[in-house]
């Protein structure tokens, strides 16, 4: 049946059993969220593990809070420190975590919750510090920090900030400085030395919940930056990770983030009861490395640490994602639109296949022109399979007919279409940037569908125009359908992803009239 299509008829139902995987597996297995009644349970796991490497015999440490042990210190509704930023307000709690960072630009607000809230309601905070020592663990939980400041605004951007435990056998002090850009610097001492723990965080809880985006834990190791990803509800026993470049617990426009940290430091990722991965470093007596917490920002990460960039992922595509963001990045530069970045980069890409693409319509036409003969073979031989097949390939070769010359061109356009796919949905730069008339986000989905309608449109004359050698009328009639079922699809996709799909219909459009002009004058020029 392939070989009697279209490569632009292959594309189609290639990309149309992918969203249908992709919506059928993420209707069947939703991402798992975390529970309600886990509000008062993760924060340690004092009760039931003296250190992370203690066996379990459920496979996980439990993170079960101590929930006796917060009536001395409610630690979630004390504010111990308050810093106002350019775009931010943080929160450090009697814990000596941060316990909120709120994101003041209005992109990032949303109607039902107001501004963006980067810190999780449950699980372990940032720098939430545990003890592997039982009792000692439990005197930290009742025992509140001391700060050098109460509210503070970000001067010459950055504000410092010195948090102190006295316990009754060391005192623990946290050396603080935060940055306008979202980044801080943290020292760590003991008076004496202790095992410890500290906590990377849930992932940042805001996002727009998108089809295919990802969350959950990323840790970058080796000078070779090998990728470890570990996603929300596929956490199983705990990892442990040496030579850690940066780790990172992400949602889709936002990540906390630990780096520049020491070789030797050692670097966890246990899970927790829904199976969702935490991440925590083994401390030293006096520790010291780098934080960020806020958007996955590309040149807000550069301007930081160039390494941090690899905090920002596109999963199995980032081989070919990161490259197209970059070339986004350098279109935007010219532009400075993004929506008109996105048009000239789906320019750029239908450009560099297009010598491809032409050898693949090319191939399909002399396919349909060859397609009578083919059935007269195929009636001619119909009791000799054997026969039949080797008389329609030197039909094939003497026409110079190439039934699998479609493929390539295929091959090639879907790693990049899902590349692209995850660059557009990933994109924070794309949050509350407008491109003309009504599309003022084009990290939302378009709010009068026009968009998804025109690219519907599109699509169903791109399929007009474009040869087809349907034998049965049944797949015929699926095919028509295709472009309203892609149409529903696309309706609740950011209009950035949109719209690189409505212009990819319409400059292959444009490349199919070039095709069937070019395919006329070569037959007109056999013919004399």
């Amino acid at each position: 049946m392939l070989d009697k299509m279209s490569s632009n008829q292959r594309l189609i139902l290639a990309l149309a059993i992918s969203f249908a995987f992709f919506m059928g597996y993420t209707t069947i297995f939703p991402p798992e969220q975390i529970s309600s009644e886990l509000n008062t349970t993760i924060e340690t796991n004092i009760e039931n593990s003296s250190a992370p490497t203690t066996s379990r015999s459920s496979g996980s440490v439990d993170l079960g809070h101590d929930t006796s042990s917060t009536s001395s210190v409610n630690s979630d509704n004390i504010i111990l420190a308050r810093l106002n930023g350019e775009n931010y307000i943080l929160t450090i709690d009697t814990l000596g975590r941060i316990s909120q960072k709120e994101m003041l630009e209005e992109k990032f607000a949303d109607e039902e919750t107001g501004h963006a809230k980067l810190v999780a309601d449950v699980g372990a905070k940032p720098l939430y510090i545990r003890f592997a020592d039982k009792a000692l663990n439990k005197e930290a939980m009742t025992t509140p920090y001391t700060s050098n400041v109460k509210a503070a605004n970000l001067v010459d951007g950055h504000v410092s900030v010195i948090l102190t435990q006295k316990l009754s056998s060391l005192t623990v002090t946290k050396n603080l400085t935060f940055y306008a850009d979202g980044h801080y610097d943290i020292n760590i001492k003991l008076s004496e030395d202790k095992r410890y723990y500290v906590y990377l965080g849930m992932h940042p809880t805001f996002s727009d919940k998108q089809m295919m985006s990802v969350e959950g834990v990323m840790v970058d190791t080796g000078s070779d930056h090998l990728i470890n990803i570990v996603e929300d509800g596929d956490a199983s026993n705990m990892t442990s990770y040496n030579d850690v470049n940066l780790v990172s617990s992400f949602s889709q426009y936002f990540a906390s983030i630990f780096y520049s940290l020491d070789k030797d430091t050692t670097v966890k990722v246990d899970r927790d009861r829904d199976d969702n991965p935490v991440a925590f470093v083994e401390g030293l007596q006096d520790f010291t490395f780098n934080g960020y917490i806020g958007p996955k920002d590309y040149l807000i990460l550069e301007g930081i640490n160039p390494e941090l960039v690899n905090a920002i992922e596109y999963g199995w595509f980032t081989f070919a994602a990161a490259p197209l963001f970059q070339l986004l990045m350098f279109l935007h530069d010219y532009v400075g639109n993004w929506g008109w970045s996105i048009v000239l980069l789906t320019l750029i890409i239908r450009l560099v296949l297009f010598p491809l693409t032409f050898k693949g319509m090319v191939s399909m036409q002399k396919l349909k022109e060859v397609s009578p003969k083919v059935k007269e073979l195929q009636a001619k031989f119909k009791g000799d399979p054997q026969r039949m097949n080797a008389a329609v390939m030197a039909l094939y070769k003497k026409e110079g007919a190439n039934p699998l010359g479609g493929c390539l061109p295929l091959l090639m356009q879907i790693p990049v279409f899902f590349a692209i796919y995850r660059v557009l949905l990933n994109a924070v730069e794309l949050k509350g940037a407008e491109w003309i008339l009504w599309i003022n986000d084009l990290a939302h989905m378009d709010p009068y569908f026009v968009l998804p309608i025109l690219m519907g449109a599109s699509m169903y004359y791109q399929q007009r125009i474009t040869p087809s050698n349907f034998t049965d009328p049944m797949q015929e009639k699926i095919f028509r359908f295709l472009p309203i079922i892609f149409t529903f699809f696309f309706v609740t996709f950011p209009a950035g992803l949109v719209l690189y799909w409505l212009m990819n219909n319409i400059f292959s459009i444009a490349q199919q009239f070039v095709v069937n002009n070019k395919f006329k004058a070569m037959k007109k020029a056999k013919e004399v």
